[in-house]
C-alpha cells in the first residue's frame, strides 16, 4: 500500500527568509503608517513524501504510484516552464537526472534569470543557508524545487510565493484508491520525526494536523 503525504506550510513571512541587520544603525527605524498598512509578503512551502508500508520503504520514488504521482504534479504547474541547467525540461526527465539538493526553478517566462548553482544544496549547506536566495526569488513570482534525499530514495520540496495547494490537492486527490492513501498534513503541527512518520504506528489515528483525503474530501 502506498501512503502518500502532501505536508504544507503556508503564511509563512518572506521577510524571514531574507537577512537581517543585527546592528540597529543599519535598520530603518521610521516606518510611515503606509508601510504599517502593508500586508507582510508571504510564502508556502510542501514537502511531497511517501510510504510503502508493506515494506517500509520511504521515499516518493518509492511508491508504487510514482509515475502517476509526477505526471499529475506536472499537470498542476503545467502554467511555469522548468529550468535545469539552464534548459526547459520536464518534471520526469529532470527528476531523473538531477542530484539530491539541486535546484529546479520553474518559472512562467520562457526564460530563467536566477543561478542554480547559488540555491544549491550540498553537504556544507541546507535550506536554512539559503534565505536570502530564495527570498529573491520567489519574491519574483518563480519556484524553487529541490530533491531531499529519503531513507530508500528522495522526496520533493517545492517553494511557492503563491498558494498553489488547491491545484495539487484536487489533481492528487483522483489518485486515491484502496491502495494509495493520501494524507494532507499541515507541516507546522507536525514537528517530530515520530509524527511524521505516523503511518508506521499510528495510520488509524493520525496526529492533529493530518488528514486523510477520501474522493469526498473538499477544501
Amino acid at each position: 500500500m502506498d501512503i502518500f503525504k502532501l505536508i504544507f506550510e503556508h503564511d509563512l513571512r518572506l521577510d524571514q527568509l531574507r537577512d537581517r541587520h543585527l546592528d540597529r544603525e543599519n535598520q530603518e527605524v521610521s516606518l510611515s503608517i503606509e508601510d504599517f498598512m502593508k500586508p507582510d509578503p508571504t510564502y508556502s512551502k510542501f514537502y511531497i513524501t511517501g510510504t510503502v508500508l508493506d515494506q517500509q520503504k520511504f521515499g516518493l520514488n518509492c511508491l508504487a504510484n510514482y509515475n502517476s504521482i509526477i505526471d499529475t504534479l506536472s499537470e498542476a504547474l503545467k502554467e511555469y516552464n522548468l529550468f535545469y541547467e539552464n534548459k526547459k525540461r520536464s518534471l520526469k526527465h529532470v527528476l531523473e537526472s538531477a542530484e539530491i539538493g539541486d535546484a529546479i526553478l520553474l518559472s512562467k517566462g520562457e526564460k530563467i534569470e536566477w543561478d542554480a548553482e547559488s540555491l544549491k544544496i550540498d553537504s556544507e549547506s541546507n535550506i536554512g543557508h539559503k534565505k536570502a536566495e530564495l527570498a529573491e526569488v520567489l519574491e519574483a513570482g518563480d519556484l524553487v524545487l529541490y530533491k531531499e534525499h529519503a531513507h530508500q530514495g528522495f522526496d520533493l520540496h517545492l517553494f511557492s510565493r503563491k498558494n498553489i495547494y488547491p491545484k495539487m490537492f484536487y489533481r492528487l486527490q483522483k489518485l486515491v484508491d484502496p491502495e494509495f492513501r493520501f494524507f494532507s498534513i499541515n507541516g507546522k503541527r507536525i514537528r517530530s520525526e515520530k509524527h511524521f512518520y505516523f503511518e508506521t504506528w499510528t495510520l488509524h489515528r493520525p496526529p492533529h494536523g493530518a488528514e486523510e483525503v477520501f474522493q469526498e474530501t473538499v477544501l
